[in-house]
């Protein structure tokens, strides 16, 4: 057996997507998100499709990420693999967002992060294996406007991931940050825009977790998954004033 790994936000998109290819490879899998309907389906049809046991933990990481770990100590679980997935975005100017939701998402994407990685990171390097894979976003590699706050959480995640990857250096634990492009999920709806139709290079889910997880395997510290993104990212390189002027542009409310 493969171990067992934890998946936040795995309801949906691309959390689901490593929890099916997850179990594919045999893992036993922590399923976590807020809708506890749609994590036991789909524990149901991992558990029939790959024999594979799931654990279903429905919390909300925006109130108590902590939370997560007590259960997981419940369970007398050691986690091999911790996909730090859960995310979400917001749009608009500023000042103009409300206050509370974006310091929620704050919470989700950086808090959280943080206090699993924590939580389980110990026991991966007392026992000399297992790995962390954070889900970043291209969008963390540069300031964009009306996108601020998710910019800077997605900034957070990749360069704390990477810091933790040059710290594991010498034992056989494994840190990954995947930084997917547009990618057509329900975190559009959520962020209230479409940013798949910004930015060139749209690829699906499953292809994102199949290239994260070679990577994974591969010992990367970084991946932007995608051929076509990975080289809009590329050629795209500019000082930051320019990149700041053109973000503005093709991010702002209202554009024609």
């Amino acid at each position: 057996m493969a171990g067992t790994a934890l998946i936040t936000g795995a309801s949906s998109g691309i959390g689901e997507q490593f929890a099916r290819q997850l179990a594919a490879r045999g893992h036993r899998l922590v399923l976590v998100a807020r809708r506890a309907e749609r994590l036991e389906r789909l524990a149901a049809q991992l558990e029939a499709d790959h024999s594979v046991s799931s654990h279903v933990i429905a919390a909300d990481l925006g109130d108590d990420p902590g939370a997560v770990v007590d259960r997981v100590g419940e369970l007398s679980l050691a986690i091999d693999l911790l996909v730090n997935n859960a995310g979400f975005g917001t749009w608009g100017r500023f000042w103009e967002l409300d206050p509370g939701r974006e310091a929620e998402e704050v919470r989700v994407n950086c808090e959280a992060v943080v206090v699993l990685t924590r939580a389980f990171l110990a026991g991966m390097v007392e026992r000399d294996r297992g790995g962390v894979i954070t889900v970043a976003s291209t969008a963390g590699m540069q300031p964009l406007p009306y996108e601020a706050t998710y910019s800077a959480t997605k900034a957070f995640a990749l360069t704390f991931t990477e810091a933790l990857h040059a710290e594991l250096r010498g034992t056989a634990v494994r840190c990954l940050a995947v930084n997917p492009g547009p990618v057509p999920t329900e975190w559009q709806s959520v962020a209230g825009h479409d940013s798949a139709g910004i930015v060139p290079g749209k690829i699906e889910a499953d292809q994102v977790v199949r290239e994260a997880l070679a990577a994974f395997d591969r010992g990367r510290r970084t991946i932007v998954p995608g051929r076509v993104i990975r080289n809009f990212m590329r050629v795209t390189r500019a000082p930051k004033a320019i990149q700041l002027r053109v973000a503005e542009r093709m991010y702002r409310p209202g554009r024609s």
